[in-house]
């Protein structure tokens, strides 16, 4: 099995409730075989210590035709 690693090339995160987040991320997945760049859309929540978890996330391609399709219906939903 290849080893995945993810490199973070820039977040921000969108605050809701008393201590829920939902990261919006440009990430870079990194194996022997190449890399492949990504966004992420992640909800969690923090823990009493301050803390991030992750609850869920969904990937999305990184061309942004496809993006704005997307934000074009959220903010149409």
């Amino acid at each position: 099995m290849a080893k995945v690693e993810f490199q973070t090339v820039k977040a921000e995160e969108v605050k809701f409730g008393r201590n829920s987040f939902i990261e919006i991320a440009r990430k870079i997945a990194k194996t022997e075989e190449g890399e492949n760049e990504f966004v992420s859309i992640s909800k969690g929540f923090f823990t009493p210590d301050g803390g991030k978890r992750f609850r869920t996330s969904i990937s999305l391609p990184k061309e942004a035709d496809v993006l704005s399709d997307i934000a074009d219906k959220l903010k149409n939903v």
